[in-house]
């Protein structure tokens, strides 16, 4: 009988200031301060991030660094990767939610083994990306890998 793995939890925090009309701060020990508030479409200002471009950047960054922890236990590394991730933001029953977000990383690696490589890992990223597991909403990842310098 194998072992029961254990788990420990985490706890993360962020705190938030309210700075003028539709506009705040998010701040975290040791981090830069954050500026965000509604999108235009919820009479919010542009140039500011609103929660719901930071929930699209954060499935984007947790593939990609669900990717990269894989790829260094199987010892490749890519040449690059670039990745990017839109959200859809809808009315269901009364209630705005994101409904899908689909994140489209492109990754160049070094050599055709690393390549067969990282379609193997690719196939265990969004189930393994503990941020879109947070989700109701369908996540998609669709990939295009290529071999390059």
């Amino acid at each position: 009988m194998e072992p029961k793995k254990t788990y420990r939890s985490f706890r993360y925090k962020a705190d938030l200031a309210w700075t003028s009309a539709r506009r705040g701060l998010i701040k975290s020990l040791s981090k830069h301060d954050v500026e965000v508030g509604s999108p235009p479409e919820f009479k919010g200002e542009p140039g500011v991030w609103s929660p719901e471009e930071l929930l699209v950047g954060a499935v984007n960054t947790c593939m990609m660094l669900t990717f990269l922890a894989f790829a260094v236990r199987k010892e490749i590394e890519p040449v690059s990767y670039e990745s990017s991730a839109e959200g859809m933001l809808e009315n269901v029953d009364g209630q705005y939610r994101i409904t899908q977000v689909t994140v489209q990383p492109s990754i160049v690696l070094k050599s055709e083994a690393d390549l067969a490589v990282a379609e193997e890992i690719m196939k265990s990223v969004k189930e393994n990306c503990f941020i879109s597991n947070s989700l109701s909403g369908r996540v998609t990842l669709s990939p295009q890998l290529r071999v390059g310098a």
